[in-house]
């Protein structure tokens, strides 16, 4: 396993999609909550942090992330069928730009 993980938690219509793509081996026990684990490393953990924050770890150097990036990684999850998609997801979740305003070249 990597590193660091996000967990994503998943609801019950989740879980069945994941498994309909044959991807039940993936959902785990985590915590009492069904879920995936997606692993990064310290790289993409560093990035993943410019971009959003305020990210917590537990013990096991997992975090959540905020519902709409959640969703965007369940999303790539369910488009490649993989969970080893973060190098891929990074460049969705972290925006380099975000916050900074934009300069123009002057004449």
């Amino acid at each position: 396993m990597a590193e660091y993980c996000v967990n994503i938690f998943l609801n019950e219509e989740e879980q069945k999609k994941i498994e309909e793509l044959g991807m039940g081996d993936q959902v785990q026990d985590i915590g009492g909550r069904k879920g995936v684990k997606v692993g990064m490393s310290k790289k993409d953990l560093k990035k993943l942090q410019k971009g959003i924050s305020d990210l917590t770890f537990d013990s096991d150097d997992a975090c959540e992330l905020p519902d709409e990036s959640r969703d965007q990684l369940l999303d790539i999850i369910i488009d490649l069928k993989t969970t080893d998609v973060m190098k891929f997801a990074i460049t969705k979740l972290y925006n380099p730009l975000a916050g900074k305003s934009l300069r123009s070249k002057s004449n």
